[in-house]
């Protein structure tokens, strides 16, 4: 299964934004692991004692440092440090869409397969509540999905949010997820997930 995904990212080229230089780079990772046969996927509940997106669902991630080599080492040493994933227990399978946030940060988004489950996760007590860990077949259910209806400078836009037991998975987050997954859609021969189509319109 996780060569199916490698497949899929390879075959996407990832778009770039147009951004400010100036606009503060990040990069996140979107982590996953095989338990009973079917892909989850890791998400982070953020504390209240975050400077950004306090209390949001996320991924494990955050800004560049100077000493940072490139943004995929801003990744996994931001996963490292959040909920103690060593880097070496992380196969990266490829990239996603770049986006410019709400709290202005230029993010660029990788997907990694987590070597080993189960995993002794170490939490950030500062950053992480707790963790989601999804079946993608979950996130892929149409019944999970809800349109989440934001008014911008005045005009309506409908995103992609996706519900797991009391927690709602939306903004930036549930935009790269659907990234993901239209990324999946495109592979022949999908059968262990196949995605479903998105009821939102845009």
């Amino acid at each position: 299964m996780k060569d199916l995904f490698r497949q899929a990212l390879a075959q996407y080229s990832p778009q770039a934004v147009d951004a400010d230089p100036a606009i503060p780079r990040a990069a996140v990772l979107l982590l996953m692991y095989e338990h009973d046969g079917q892909p989850h996927v890791v998400f982070q509940k953020r504390t209240d004692h975050v400077e950004h997106h306090k209390g949001q669902i996320s991924f494990p991630g955050g800004a560049a440092d100077p000493d940072d080599r490139d943004l995929l080492f801003t990744a996994l040493r931001e996963t490292h440090e959040e909920i103690g994933v060593h880097p070496d227990h992380v196969d990266v399978l490829g990239e996603l869409d770049q986006m410019v946030t709400v709290s202005n940060f230029r993010v660029t988004p990788y997907v990694g397969w987590l070597s080993h489950y189960p995993y002794g996760w170490r939490f950030s007590d500062a950053e992480v509540a707790y963790l989601l860990e999804v079946p993608l077949r979950h996130l892929m259910d149409p019944a999970s999905q809800i349109p989440d209806r934001r008014t911008i400078n005045g005009r309506t836009y409908v995103f992609p949010s996706f519900e797991w037991q009391d927690d709602l998975i939306w903004g930036a987050t549930a935009r790269m997820l659907s990234n993901f997954l239209d990324v999946l859609s495109t592979v022949p021969g999908w059968d262990a997930v196949r995605p479903a189509p998105t009821p939102f319109a845009s």
